[in-house]
């Protein structure tokens, strides 16, 4: 029987988010369903709200989020009814080309989900009071009372754990951690993170956690700054004193940074990455980008400097 619920819609775009009453079917097999406790808003919702994300809508919002399992469809094995679980908005196939290759970050059926707002199975558990379909967030839809979501979104957690931080660990710290962990970071290196809002503090402390000897964050709000220095930065720049480039440049003696970060997904940010990297350095994309953005670099920075510029 539909369960009733409450949740952050975008109904059409240009229209503000409503908090409105919708309704969500039982899980089908392989789904289960997850009353929440806690969701993080991510920048990446309002790229939604925007439209600089194109997604189908009714949308209900967000992507990071915890809770406890209420019930299972039918052959669902990993997690059971009162499990504590972080959603995980990427719920990998194993089973695609990308997958068997070892990159399920890639997965083409979580990725064809995502676009579409649906989940893996390829159907939508809410709907309208009249009964129209409404689409979900990155297969999770987390700014609700109840979500539907595939098995493989749903992951344990400690008990111990708060909810508020457990849900944080759906997108915020496995992008930032992830990011600093993938990223060719050696200890001793000096490492570049700008901006350092939820995900670029994580690329921090993952930086920190890598033996990075020097870690400049950039960001012009003095909160972020203030927090990236507690939390690993030994540097911080405020873009507004002047050329952030500059800045770093002054700050390393002209050589540049190891490995340098755009956390906020700006055409010009990636470009400041790419060129605060010394020679023989790595500049790594984690922010999301409008899709049909493009960045402007040196073209002879690749072949005379031998830099490289990765995604995350």
């Amino acid at each position: 029987m539909p369960l009733k619920i409450s949740a952050a819609v975008l109904f059409d775009y240009g229209r503000p988010v409503e908090v409105a009453d919708l309704s969500l079917d039982d899980p089908g097999p392989g789904e289960v369903l997850v009353e929440m406790r806690a969701s993080g808003v991510c920048h990446s919702d309002w790229h939604a709200v925007t439209g600089h994300l194109p997604l189908p809508v009714p949308l209900v919002l967000g992507h990071e989020g915890a809770g406890i399992v209420r019930t299972i469809g039918s052959g669902v094995t990993r997690v059971a009814p009162g499990d504590r679980v972080v959603l995980s908005w990427l719920p990998s196939c194993g089973q695609c080309p990308r997958c068997v290759d070892g990159q399920p970050e890639l997965c083409e059926s979580a990725n064809d989900a995502a676009v579409n707002g649906y989940l893996p199975t390829g159907a939508t558990r809410v709907t309208t009071t009249n009964g129209a379909a409404v689409s979900v967030f990155s297969s999770t839809g987390t700014l609700a009372d109840y979500v539907v979501i595939s098995e493989a979104s749903a992951i344990p957690v400690p008990g111990a754990m708060p909810f508020d931080e457990a849900s944080l660990l759906g997108c915020a710290v496995q992008t930032g951690i992830g990011a600093a962990f993938r990223a060719p970071i050696r200890p001793g290196d000096a490492v570049l993170v700008i901006g350092v809002g939820g995900v670029g503090l994580n690329i921090v402390q993952g930086a920190r956690i890598r033996g990075a000897a020097r870690i400049i964050a950039v960001d012009p709000s003095e909160a972020n700054r203030q927090l990236a220095r507690e939390l690993g930065a030994t540097e911080v720049v405020n873009p507004d004193d002047g050329n952030p480039l500059l800045q770093v440049l002054d700050l390393t003696g002209d050589v540049g940074v190891d490995v340098a970060f755009d956390a906020v997904g700006r055409a010009d940010l990636l470009a400041l990455a790419f060129n605060a990297a010394r020679k023989g350095g790595t500049a790594v994309a984690v922010g999301v980008p409008e899709p049909n953005d493009s960045v402007a670099l040196n073209a002879f920075a690749f072949v005379s400097q031998e830099k490289t510029l990765t995604g995350s």
